[in-house]
């Protein structure tokens, strides 16, 4: 099959490839899957499965004109469909729900025996085949994926249409806009659980990086790994990233809520106006001098190490990843919001339109 080839054209004549489609595998069950990759001006591409919507590559450079890819990606398709949400569109609703909800009377159970649900079910949205539609405009870079969720779907009320729309600037930003629409009242949180290694994504632990995150609290969990509800300071713990720490420093420390995850898996309460597009984390490592900044209209920041790696899973380079060997910033509403009045709610209605961005702006610093 060939690849389907977008160009785009300025006044002097034809440009370097924006957006190129292919061919990816087919899944078990038979469905077709393409990858998408768009790339700038400066060379960095962006690559997108059809496949629940996965980025498996965004390679940028480093401060020596060196071109890596800072997303950890899986070896292929039938590992993917092994690992759902691994690098994903995560729905339909992200994180960890209590097995279930009420809303306007009527209980929706998510689990047959009340246990709690991660990431919208099995199989959520992150092992879902999406409909891609790639910007056909000149000199545009950018893909829209879309997947209408049934009424019903894993215990979720109403009729979900969903888009998410994948764009690369010329900045080196990735931006993510999703929209949704509901033909029943139901709960909604979407995010990407990509993975990230500045160092490049056979780098090994993301330990020596730096990270911060501007929020003042965070939701301690309990032993079902789900909020406990309160609303906590991060003064004095190692949740307190308001200035740069070395990742490794805080998910090593003697602290009661670290013990439980083995290292972050928690959702930072963000310092920011409701609703505003604002900076919200920095993530940079000393020896690439790649940096990141990740910019959201979310209320939470979900900062995941990966501590459920254990050797058993194969990169696209063959090698086995282990613990820490990325970083997961999963911009959200908080989990198990439904649940927890105090909470920004989730709710979305009929007529309703869910809106949400988060952008990805990678860059450079000089060298010490």
């Amino acid at each position: 099959m060939k690849a389907l080839l977008i160009l785009a054209l300025a006044v002097a004549g034809a440009q370097p490839v924006q957006s190129q489609r292919m061919p990816y595998g087919v899944t078990a069950d038979g469905q077709a899957v393409e990858r998408i990759t768009l790339r700038n001006s400066r060379g960095t591409t962006l690559g997108i499965l059809t496949y629940g919507g996965i980025i498996d590559e965004i390679r940028v450079r480093d401060r020596t004109g060196k071109f890596d890819s800072v997303v950890l990606a899986l070896s292929d398709l039938a590992a993917y469909e092994a690992r759902p949400n691994f690098g994903s569109i995560v729905g339909r609703f992200a994180n960890r729900i209590s097995g279930g909800f009420a809303l306007d009377g009527q209980h929706h159970a998510l689990s047959p025996d009340g246990s709690v649900v991660s990431h919208g079910g099995k199989p959520g949205f992150g092992a879902r085949v999406w409909k891609a539609d790639p910007c056909k405009q000149p000199m545009c870079r950018s893909v829209t994926l879309s997947y209408t969720s049934p009424d019903g779907e894993n215990g979720f009320p109403g009729a979900m249409k969903v888009s998410v729309t994948y764009s690369l600037g010329n900045d080196d930003s990735v931006r993510i806009d999703y929209r949704a629409t509901t033909t029943r009242a139901t709960v909604i949180n979407l995010t990407n659980h990509s993975y990230f290694n500045l160092a490049g994504r056979d780098a090994g632990r993301v330990d020596g990086q730096t990270l911060r995150v501007a929020a003042d609290a965070y939701l301690p969990l309990t032993d079902k790994k789900v909020p406990t509800g309160e609303i906590r300071k991060v003064d004095g713990t190692p949740f307190d990233l308001r200035r740069p720490v070395a990742i490794g420093s805080r998910v090593t420390a003697e602290d009661p809520q670290i013990a439980l995850m083995k290292g972050f898996d928690h959702n930072w309460v963000l310092s920011k106006p409701e609703g505003e597009l604002a900076p919200v984390a920095w993530l940079s490592d000393p020896v690439s001098g790649r940096t990141l900044t990740v910019l959201t209209t979310e209320p939470g920041l979900q900062v995941y190490t990966a501590n459920g790696f254990n050797g058993t899973l194969k990169s696209a380079s063959g090698r086995m990843l282990a613990a820490r060997d990325g970083i997961a910033l999963e911009t959200q509403h908080f989990p198990d919001s439904p649940n927890q009045p105090a909470f920004p709610t989730t709710v979305l209605r009929p007529g309703q339109v869910f809106t949400s961005t988060t952008i990805y702006r990678f860059g450079i610093t000089s060298a010490p």
